[in-house]
């Protein structure tokens, strides 16, 4: 197996994962703060990179490897919880699901844009056409129109491009668990002060379905998921892996059906069937990359 087709498969691990966030989110921040949540679960997916950091005696970061932890920590570590939880509090998961479609040609784009990654025409063609059917399916799922809380999720569509790529880009030299680990380590002199004080003011009282899907996203969204997807974008690229995030809105809107009950509607599985066609068609487009 080629390292293309490994970093693949890891994205999609990672995706698979990271598709459930919403759905967890949701259940969460319906009776826990929104931002409690965001920064309380980067105090435990930090505590948890502590250990790892002291078992496998990883080599503290360079100058300029903590400079591209610092944007990476901004992006996924404040930026995507914070926004992505606020959202969750007025928006169903499977309307922030199809939003966040447009995710992987924001990834693509940092990319390019930051590292030199110069994707093909037919490339470009590919994220757009499936960008603009999960922005076309989110326009059609508001009645014709997008909300407030779009906003919210359209910058948590940018922070987290920004780290998507940065991080990803990063894990070719220092590997995908170092770089969550020290980026989630870099931003806790910051969450956790802010999560005691949200803790504090707005109370931690919340019943075992809502800590459930605190535990998730602390655990897999903000820690393991990582493990996978810096894994894959190291090894196959940033534009070509983060393709795989087209599926993301689609797995996320199956599990907000199984995890929240909400309407699973037929029409949504013929977007899904077009998504995947794009996504086939771009997994063949050829992307030229620069070495780390």
């Amino acid at each position: 197996m080629t390292d293309e087709s490994k970093g693949m498969w890891l994205g999609l691990a990672g995706v698979a994962i990271f598709s459930l966030t919403l759905p967890f989110t949701r259940m969460a921040v319906a009776e826990l703060n929104p931002v409690f949540v965001a920064f309380g679960r980067a105090v435990v997916a930090a505590l948890c990179s502590i250990l790892l950091l002291w078992k496998i005696k990883a080599a503290r970061p360079t100058g300029a490897q903590w400079k591209s932890l610092a944007i990476t920590a901004l992006g996924v570590v404040v930026g995507f919880p914070v926004f992505s939880s606020v959202a969750m509090r007025y928006v169903p998961a499977a309307h922030g699901a199809i939003v966040l479609g447009i995710l992987p040609l924001a990834t693509a784009m940092f990319g390019a844009l930051r590292f030199g990654e110069r994707p093909s025409p037919g490339f470009w063609i590919a994220a757009v056409v499936g960008s603009g059917i999960v922005v076309v399916f989110a326009v059609n799922q508001s009645g014709g129109r997008l909300q407030l809380a779009d906003l919210a999720l359209l910058a948590a569509v940018l922070a987290a491009a920004t780290g998507y790529a940065e991080g990803g880009r990063l894990s070719q030299t220092m590997g995908g668990q170092q770089v969550i680990a020290w980026a989630l380590l870099l931003s806790l002199p910051l969450v956790l002060p802010i999560t005691v004080w949200l803790g504090w003011r707005y109370g931690i009282s919340a019943s075992p379905k809502a800590w459930l899907g605190f535990a998730y996203v602390s655990l897999f969204s903000m820690f393991i998921g990582f493990f996978f997807w810096y894994k894959g974008l190291a090894l196959g690229g940033i534009a070509r892996v983060g393709q795989m995030q087209l599926l993301q809105p689609f797995l996320t809107l199956l599990g907000a059906a199984l995890i929240l009950g909400e309407a699973l509607e037929g029409r949504n599985m013929l977007f899904a069937l077009a998504v995947l066609i794009v996504v086939g068609f771009g997994r063949n487009m050829a992307v030229r990359r620069q070495p780390a």
